[in-house]
């Protein structure tokens, strides 16, 4: 099943001071990227990455469960200090198999 992930730095997670900063990126930042850029390398990561004008990442995120989802999250250095909010993605054909029977009904309806 397909993810989409959107993680951006929670407002309390802020380096407060210059030397914060450069710990924030060496210890976090950097690490998160690295680990990041193995999952899009072993196609867990399809799609995304670091969004412009904030600290934040948006993903397509292949995983087998909501499990196996948290686990692949909870590996980012990042992911403690982050707000994630993650939506279920179904496929186009999923979509049109849900519709179809609904879709059936109402010209059965209407031909009443």
């Amino acid at each position: 099943m397909n993810y989409l992930v959107q993680m951006k730095l929670a407002s309390h997670s802020r380096p407060s001071s210059p030397q914060d900063g450069i710990a924030f990126i060496e210890g976090y930042i950097f690490p998160s990227l690295e680990v990041l850029k193995k999952l899009q390398a072993e196609k867990k990561i399809l799609a995304g990455g670091p969004m412009s004008g904030t600290i934040g990442i948006a993903l397509i995120v292949q995983a087998q469960s909501a499990p196996e989802l948290d686990e692949l999250l909870m590996s980012l250095p990042l992911w403690p200090l982050m707000e994630t909010d993650v939506t279920p993605l179904t496929t186009f054909d999923g979509r049109i198999a849900t519709l179809r029977p609904g879709v059936d009904r109402l010209r059965a309806s209407v031909k009443k």
